[in-house]
């Protein structure tokens, strides 16, 4: 072991072989945390500890399978016998032995999030409440956010705060809500993950023989990630302490990012409080990022008060500048990004897999992908669907599908009954063997279903002729309505909208948010100028016929986007895209932030207070953490929401990064070149508060590309104002109609009519 701990430094070694008494190790990003934690209990081990006395708590699976992997590694198959887990896993465990003391038998059933909002759907339906202010997710979540601060049933209905709150809320009967699920869980011998956490609170209060138990038999405690920890969390590692106080905690308050989840930045501010005689380490020496990066996360997370001082430095290269894209709207944006993608890896012949682009809400991944898909980029979303695999997507699609295309099935069904209509799965069956049996859409069948269904209920009836009604209005404004103003309406008309904002929870604002996306960009496409040059077809004279810009058409789009590429999942090379709070405990080469303008990133909903800011630039300080090489940080100066163009400010954090090291580049996308390559001009100056972008007059002042048609020959190394520098692979045809093939670099094979493209040669 003495040999293994040379390959630590000095702080890290000290962190390792300090055992005895409360500990606390403040690891700085990068600087080797789940190295320190692996040694220790290696450490630990070596020194004669019994591994049935060493208590490892982790936040995912993920992370306690790699460190027993490791610590097998260092010291043999004791490692296996080590209590490491989750915090839900370990105290699964325990209540499975010790359960019978609370009620349950050693088999209850775990529910999972599916499981819970089923049961409180059924629940609010038998108390016939407004399922559209009392929605399965606002109520969980409310449910949730008790118990992680361990607010029992009794409690909740007896606090007058927490009624009032509900009662302004409209929702009066959330605690006998909470009443009903508690007692059906527990019929059910079941527990949700809330559960596992509140009820072995509950044990190790309620029963000090097990109290005590467990205190003689974890006589290590190791907690990773204690920044994230919760208020049950706290208390649960607390109690367990008490007997030796051999407890080691590790984390960074600076990557406190999960105060929405319940976690409690206090915890780790305050840990002295409940161990004077703690000693405390700093890990702060970064092997990840470059100095550039470090000290522009550092001169950051300076801007903090709620923090423990550290100083994070490497002896890493210096690196590159930070680079800074202003784009005019999202869309441009999206195009800059990937162009940037693009050539950082031609020139410097990289994987796909180098890049993360990183943002604070899903629904900013809608005009990055496609952006990527224009380049043949391939990308994966980590933590997440596919901006158009996402169920309320896939559902506002399904709307327009039918509006397009009233005999699809398929769409049909997907929407009868949602929002919730009444409509079940028997009467459904009905519509599917008419359909069959006379040969009709399931469309058809709804829009007689007198004729081809009777004997249903006249509720019924009146409900699926009036659905059919809708879906009929619909098809007769595809013509007469652009796709912005029709999907508008589809939305808004059909109770989409409705259905989605009645859930306040964290996962319903998310839906919301993408559905919103989605709105914008019908807004995008509608307004949209028909360009000259169609992307993947041929120039010919007669190219420059203008398409209207109805739903049809943007549909005819959307099923190219999503259906030309199957995802390999075991091709793993493809860019990652991600929001910032997935990102967490990841690295990679080159990393992009996007959406940094004020109320999106700080977002709106997190400028009402200090420590809310605070928490907010944590995230940003996570984000450039991530990068090993490079940052590029963008920002749009206008955004569609909700299908209304906003200006932006640039975000404040911009501002916060320490000028020295940023480099500022401008980039624009030509005027009705939507998905050319951006004309790049470095600025002179970075300018703090203004961040200026090049004038268009600047730009109008390039000069045409006018080399004569037939100097073009196969060979020659020419230039295109779009697609930039290339080479001709052959040229046919004559007089007016000479083609030429031509390979770009940045935008791979293009076939061009000469007389229209205007290709400089350049030799």
């Amino acid at each position: 072991m003495t040999e293994i701990l040379k390959q630590l430094n000095e702080a890290q070694q000290q962190a390792v072989v300090s055992t005895q008494g409360p500990v606390m190790v403040i690891a700085g990003a990068g600087s080797g945390k789940t190295r320190v934690l692996t040694y220790r209990i290696a450490y630990l081990l070596e020194q004669g500890a019994d591994p049935y006395n060493i208590l490892a708590l982790t936040f995912t699976n993920k992370a306690a399978r790699e460190m027993k992997e490791r610590i097998t590694g260092l010291v043999g198959n004791d490692a296996r016998n080590v209590w490491m887990g989750t915090f839900h896993s370990i105290f699964a465990r325990i209540l499975r032995v010790e359960g019978h003391l609370l009620g349950y038998p050693q088999n209850f059933t775990i529910y999972d999030t599916d499981d819970s909002k089923s049961l409180l759907k059924n629940i609010i339906k038998e108390m016939q409440l407004d399922p559209k202010l009392y929605t399965p997710g606002s109520v969980l979540s409310r449910i949730s956010a008790a118990k992680s601060n361990l607010i029992s049933v009794e409690d909740y209905i007896s606090n007058s705060d927490i009624q009032e709150q509900d009662r302004i809320a409209n929702r009066g009967q959330t605690g006998e809500i909470f009443r009903f699920y508690r007692a059906r869980c527990f019929k059910a011998s079941a527990m949700d993950f809330d559960d596992l956490l509140f009820n072995t609170n509950v044990l190790l209060r309620d029963f000090p023989e097990v109290l005590f138990k467990y205190q003689q038999k974890f006589k290590y405690i190791l907690v990773d990630e204690y920044q994230d920890t919760n208020h049950a969390q706290y208390l649960i590692v607390k109690k367990l302490a008490a007997r030796h106080e051999n407890i080691c905690v590790v984390g960074d308050d600076a990557q406190s990012i999960y105060s929405f989840r319940g976690a409690n930045i206090q915890n780790i501010l305050n840990f002295r409080n409940d161990y004077p005689d703690l000693k405390t380490y700093k890990l702060e020496q970064n092997y990840r990022s470059t100095q550039i990066i470090v000290n522009a996360a550092n001169s950051i997370i300076s801007k903090n008060k709620d923090q423990i001082f550290k100083k994070v430095w490497t002896e890493n290269e210096e690196g590159n500048l930070i680079q800074v894209l202003k784009a005019a709207t999202d869309s441009e944006e999206g195009t800059l990004v990937a162009n940037s993608v693009f050539q950082t890896k031609m020139n410097h012949q990289l994987q796909n897999s180098d890049f993360a682009i990183l943002y604070r809400t899903n629904a900013q991944s809608r005009t990055i992908e496609e952006a990527l898909r224009k380049l043949n980029i391939p990308y994966r979303i980590y933590g997440g669907l596919s901006f158009y695999k996402r169920k309320e997507i896939k559902d506002l699609l399904a709307y327009f599908r039918l509006a397009v295309n009233t005999r699809d099935d398929e769409a049909f069904n997907r929407v009868i009954n949602y929002p919730a209509r009444g409509i079940g799965d028997t009467t459904l069956n009905k519509l599917t063997v008419a359909a069959s049996a006379f040969n009709l859409s399931l469309f058809e069948i709804a829009s007689g279903v007198n004729q081809y269904v009777p004997g249903l209920p006249k509720s019924t009836t009146s409900r699926i002729e009036e659905f059919a009604t809708m879906i009929a209005s619909f098809h007769t404004m595809l013509q007469r309505m652009n796709a912005y103003e029709l999907g508008y309406k589809i939305a808004v008309n059909s109770g989409l909208m409705k259905e989605l904002a009645a859930d306040d929870s964290e996962e319903g604002l998310s839906r919301m948010q993408n559905s919103e996306e989605l709105l914008n960009a019908l807004k995008d496409f509608s307004e949209k100028e028909q360009t000259l040059f169609p992307e993947d077809a041929d120039v010919t004279e007669n190219s420059n016929t203008e398409q209207a810009r109805t739903l049809d058409v943007f549909m005819q789009e959307i099923a190219l986007l999503t259906d030309a590429d199957s995802d390999d999942e075991k091709d793993n090379n493809k860019v990652t895209m991600m929001t910032i709070h997935a990102a967490k405990g990841l690295e990679f080469p080159y990393v992009f932030i996007v959406g940094l303008e004020e109320n999106l990133f700080p977002s709106v909903m997190s400028l009402a207070s200090r420590a809310e800011i605070e928490e907010e630039r944590r995230l940003f300080y996570v984000a450039l953490t991530r990068a090993e090489k490079r940052v590029t940080l963008s920002y749009a100066e206008s955004r569609y929401r909700w299908g209304n163009l906003t200006m932006n400010e640039p975000s404040r954090f911009l501002e916060e990064i320490d000028e020295s090291y940023i480099e500022q580049t401008t980039r624009r996308v030509q005027p009705g070149l939507t998905s050319a390559m951006p004309v790049m001009q470095k600025a002179p100056v970075f300018v703090k508060k203004s961040l200026k972008k090049i004038s268009d007059s600047e730009e109008s002042q390039k000069q045409p590309f006018e080399t004569p048609i037939d100097l073009i020959q196969p060979g020659s190394e020419v230039e295109h104002e779009r697609f930039g520098k290339g080479k001709v692979l052959s040229v046919e045809g004559s007089g007016s109609n000479i083609k030429a093939t031509v390979f770009f670099t940045l935008v791979g094979q293009k076939q061009l009519l000469l007389k229209f493209a205007k290709l400089r040669l350049l030799k």
